[in-house]
């Protein structure tokens, strides 16, 4: 990939995370984990509860959940691998709370997410509503395993 190359992902369960770091050992990219501030207990993801934190925080479009560290040095970065579980069709609030964290003009935003039932959905247009400025972006892909074929395929169409 042309340009310094940044893999930021959230990870509920570990998934995302490990396919994250395969994305980035493959690109020669840098790997920050985007780590919410209250990690997520089992009982907060429950989605069958309507009352766990994950239920609320996805019923409430505004919710933002903090996180607990920062990218260093994001103008370094010129393009911008962002990973996360789909959670209610979409990514999980916590994306909504690192895409508005950090100025991205000028740089390319390549989303990607794990899935154990659905597709990228709507995620991927989601995300277009929390960047400001002139962003390229890429189309979002489903990767579930960090499959180093799979994962090559796909860089490769984005060089």
């Amino acid at each position: 990939m042309e340009g310094k190359v940044l893999v930021a992902v959230f990870s509920a369960s570990g998934v995302t995370k490990r396919v994250g770091e395969e994305i980035a050992r493959i690109a020669g990219a840098d790997f920050f984990e985007i780590v919410p501030k209250e990690i997520y207990t089992k009982d907060d993801l429950n989605w069958m509860n309507k009352k766990s934190r994950s239920s609320v925080e996805m019923n409430d479009p505004s919710a933002r959940p903090e996180i607990a560290g920062a990218v260093s040095d994001m103008a370094s970065y010129d393009i911008v691998i962002v990973g996360f579980p789909i959670w209610w069709g979409v990514a999980p609030r916590v994306i909504e709370t690192f895409l508005e964290s950090y100025d991205f003009s000028g740089k390319t935003i390549i989303p990607f997410c794990t899935s154990g039932g659905s597709g990228v959905g709507r995620s991927d247009e989601e995300l277009h509503k929390n960047v400001k400025g002139g962003v390229k972006w890429e189309k979002g892909v489903q990767i579930n395993r960090p499959d180093e074929k799979v994962i090559r395929k796909w860089l490769d169409k984005l060089i």
